[in-house]
Order: C-alpha cells, then sequence, then structure tokens
C-alpha cells in the first residue's frame, strides 16, 4: 500500500450524489454529465496511475458559460472540484477523490484568434500543446514550451503545472509565454488576467495563477506567445565513458556564455532501452549529451565549433554533428522515445526535482549511491541545461512492498535536489506525490502564506482537494469550512 494518504470522503456529500448529479444535468447539456461508475473510472487516475479513485461524477463542458455553471452549482452544493486537462500529470495533480465533480477541459478545443503581426494566439484550454505549433507552423510561427507528453497534454494543465520541456533553456516554461487568461473562479465567476498587451496594468495575478495546480480557477481560454520560426537549427550528439563528466560538460557549456536551445542528458540505463525499443543508433557508453542550437548557418556553425572544444577537452567517446534534416531527426529519435522505452521496461516513477548546473556531477553520483541503498535501478534523462532532473526509478507493481520502497527512494532524491540548492519540482508540479515533501522546501510561514492566497481564491477549499499542501499543514483552513 501506498504512504500517500488521501482524506476520506465526505459521507454528507457522497448521500446527495442523486441531488448533486440531476443539479448538474439541470444545469448542463445532456452529454456534458458522466455518473455512471462504469464511465466514471475513465477518469479515476492521471498518469502517476499507482493511486485511482473515481469521482462522483465527471463535467465535460463545451464553453466558460458551462464551467461557470458546473463550478456554481459544485460551490452552492459544497462538493469539491478536481480539474483536468488530458490526464497526463505525473504528479496526481488531477486525482479525483469519492466525493468530487471532475471538470475536465478536453471538449474547449478551439483555436479562437492567431495574430502573427503582433505575436499571439487565443485558444480554448483544452486543445493539444502540439496542435498549436501544427496550427501555427504554415505561418512561420511557434508556440515555445513542448513537454515530452505534448502530443496528448493541453494547455489546460500546462497552464496548472507550469510546463516546459526540451526547449525552455532558452524559451521558459509556460509561464513565460503566457500572456492572458480566462478564468472561471470557484463560484462561478468569470474574470480576466493579462492579455495580449505587453504590460498589462496592476498586481501579476497572471504570474500567480500559473503553476498554481488547480487551487485558484479553472482556466478556460489562453493568450499564448507566439514566435518566428527560427532560420536554422541542428542538433550534435557527445557520448562520454562518465555520467558525472557528461555532467560536468553541461555546466561548461552553461558557464561558456553558449546558449543552446536544449541540452538532454540520458544515461546507460536509459540508452539501453531507448536502443531496444527504437534503434536510434546511440553509442554504447555511460552518458549522451543532445545539444542543439539555432540561428543562421554561420552561427550554428560557431556555435557547434565552441561546444565541440568544451567536449574535446572532457575526452567524450562521439561527437555526431548532425548535416541534415534526417540526421537531426535520428539523433532527437530516442530522447523523444524515452518514457515510451521505460515502460517497456516496467513500472517507474518519473521525478523532476530541479538543481542548480554545477551540482548535476554530485547530484548524479548521490543518485547512484541511493539507488543501491534502495536496491531499485534508476535512469536518468532529463532536460540538463536547467538542471531539471528526470530520474526514473524502476520497480515491480505487483511485487509487496515494492512501490512503498520507490516511493522511499524518490524521496531522498528530491530531499537531495533541495539539499542542494534546487527545488522539488520544475515542472511536473507538486500534486499529490511531493505534498509531503512540501516542509522540505519551505517552512511553516512560507506554507501559511501560499495557504492564505489560495483561501482568497477559495474560501471553502474546494478546487483539487490534497494537493500541493501538506494535510496537516491545511487542517486549520479545512476544518473552518467543514
Amino acid at each position: 500500500m501506498s504512504s500517500i494518504v488521501m482524506p476520506q470522503p465526505d459521507e454528507r456529500i457522497l448521500s446527495r450524489a442523486p441531488q448533486i448529479v440531476a443539479a448538474l444535468r439541470q444545469a448542463l447539456p445532456d452529454d456534458a454529465v458522466i455518473s455512471d461508475l462504469v464511465e466514471t473510472r475513465a477518469y479515476e487516475c492521471d498518469a502517476l496511475t499507482a493511486y485511482r479513485c473515481p469521482p462522483l461524477a465527471v463535467v465535460l463542458p463545451r464553453s466558460t458559460a458551462e464551467v461557470a455553471a458546473a463550478m456554481r452549482v459544485c460551490a452552492d452544493m459544497g462538493v469539491p472540484v478536481v480539474p483536468r486537462g488530458a490526464g497526463t500529470s505525473l504528479a496526481g495533480g488531477a486525482l479525483p477523490t469519492a466525493d468530487c465533480v471532475v471538470i475536465g477541459t478536453m471538449r474547449l478545443n478551439s483555436f479562437l484568434e492567431i495574430d502573427t503581426q503582433n505575436r499571439f494566439a487565443r485558444v480554448q484550454t483544452g486543445v493539444t500543446n502540439l496542435s498549436v505549433s501544427a496550427e501555427l507552423e504554415p505561418l512561420g510561427f511557434f508556440y515555445a514550451p513542448d513537454p515530452s507528453s505534448q502530443l496528448a497534454c493541453t494547455i489546460a494543465g500546462n497552464i496548472a503545472m507550469n510546463s516546459g520541456g526540451a526547449h525552455c533553456l532558452k524559451y521558459g516554461v509556460t509561464t513565460n509565454n503566457l500572456m492572458g487568461a480566462t478564468v472561471v473562479l470557484t463560484t462561478g465567476e468569470v474574470i480576466e488576467l493579462g492579455g495580449p498587451e505587453m504590460g498589462p496594468q496592476g498586481l501579476d495575478l497572471l504570474g500567480l495563477l500559473c503553476g498554481s495546480e488547480g487551487q485558484l480557477g479553472i482556466v478556460t481560454e489562453a493568450v499564448l506567445k507566439i514566435l518566428p520560426r527560427p532560420e536554422g537549427a541542428r542538433p550534435v550528439l557527445i557520448g562520454f565513458d562518465d555520467a558525472e563528466v557528461a555532467g560536468e560538460c553541461v555546466a561548461r557549456i552553461i558557464r561558456s556564455g553558449i546558449l543552446p536551445v536544449a541540452i538532454e542528458y540520458m544515461d546507460e540505463p536509459c540508452l539501453r532501452a531507448v536502443e531496444a525499443f527504437a534503434r536510434a543508433g546511440y553509442p554504447k557508453c555511460a552518458a549522451v549529451l543532445i545539444v542543439e542550437v539555432e540561428g543562421s548557418a554561420q552561427e550554428i556553425s560557431d556555435q557547434i565549433a565552441r561546444i565541440r572544444a568544451i567536449a574535446d577537452a572532457l575526452n567524450p567517446v562521439e561527437f555526431r554533428e548532425s548535416r541534415n534534416a534526417d540526421e537531426a531527426l535520428a539523433i532527437w529519435k530516442g530522447r523523444k522515445s524515452a518514457f515510451g522505452a521505460m515502460g517497456v521496461l516496467g513500472d517507474y516513477i518519473c521525478l523532476d526535482g530541479t538543481v542548480p548546473v554545477g551540482q548535476l556531477p554530485f547530484t548524479l553520483r548521490r543518485i547512484g549511491e541511493l539507488s543501491r541503498h534502495h536496491g531499485l535501478e534508476v535512469a536518468n534523462v532529463f532536460h540538463a541545461g536547467d538542471g531539471n532532473m528526470h530520474p526514473l526509478i524502476l520497480f515491480n507493481a505487483n511485487e509487496p512492498g515494492q512501490l512503498e520502497r520507490a516511493e522511499a527512494f524518490g524521496g531522498d532524491i528530491l530531499r537531495l535536489c533541495v539539499e542542494v540548492g534546487g527545488c522539488l519540482t520544475g515542472e511536473h508540479g507538486v500534486g499529490i506525490e511531493k505534498r509531503d515533501l512540501m516542509s522540505t522546501q519551505y517552512g511553516p510561514d512560507d506554507l501559511a502564506i501560499q495557504m492564505e492566497v489560495k483561501d482568497v481564491f477559495d474560501p471553502q477549499w474546494l478546487l483539487n482537494p490534497a494537493k500541493v499542501f501538506p494535510l496537516d499543514a491545511s487542517q486549520p483552513f479545512r476544518e473552518r469550512v467543514a
């Protein structure tokens, strides 16, 4: 059994389930409400599949007005609400409770406006991340954040977790590319934050919202910053016989002042998996870096020459420079397949603690030591340029006790990230996975301030229950409205 505890459902709410469902059906179109237990099981978990709980009901609205109607019903009847995008959260950010209503955004999937002159796109937040760039490509533009799940994940979830991706080193994460949002509050009130203007007036509530994990409201529309496609881009692959030396190479590239679009890292266990799965043609070695640069042909050549000089000083086993689009795709093939490849090997927990780049060699060594201590294999594949690590802890979910060992191992890694000057999460969010570790990074006063902010937006504490804040720390707030 997992060590993560969820609160017991409110029997007063469960006893009123038929009335709650009836009120939702009265306020919304016939096909927008799901209450059959068999159908609600499709929403019982997100990508952190070790934890499951079917919700009381699911609402799938098609407009901001329908989201607002559902929120008003839940607020009036005191029913918790769990916002859900595509369900790709790796931190349990969309895990339901038995007494909650899930409000999903996947039917909010329209492109509302594209303005290349002023460089923004207005979308409903159920559109997928990848579809935004696909819509922009014929116009010569793109949307920068590119999570590994971009084929499936939605803008709603990206905003909730402040997601990043391989190219966040140069272009930043979601908060750096979000200009405005339409937000439905727990009361059903609709507010507009930010907008296409470069410097909207007032407090930066948009910055507060992005990364708030569904604790403050549901984002139904977003204004996204779009960028002209670069003149060109080329990746190089660098292989090393020592994982720590690969980490040192990352640190030296960053210290040199070069700003690649991406620096990705894969260690030997991950390389074995992706070769078996994708046959990407990677060298057999302890670690591989993929470094991509962009610009004019001359700029690209100059940057690659500087990166080669840095790598050569560390004796790489291979330095492979892509010469055309096919070779570039081949270099990226294994990295893009990494999470699927690891899934073939068995169950795994994927973490996303972040460390200062200069601490990468030490952190990688300590993760290896922790792996031996806990008796579980770990594979490392991550965004090395900004120190956003993704240790994948392998375990067998069918063997009693292994999930608990994996959780303990993961907790030690995340505490290590904080100890070396980093943080608990770079892009996956806290959810339930890191909820009970928040006191590792934040003191009681820090947590209290964050919970007081939530209290302003959600005074009934109905939004996304049992996430982000440790249950003991949030108990006084929850008891006050019980």
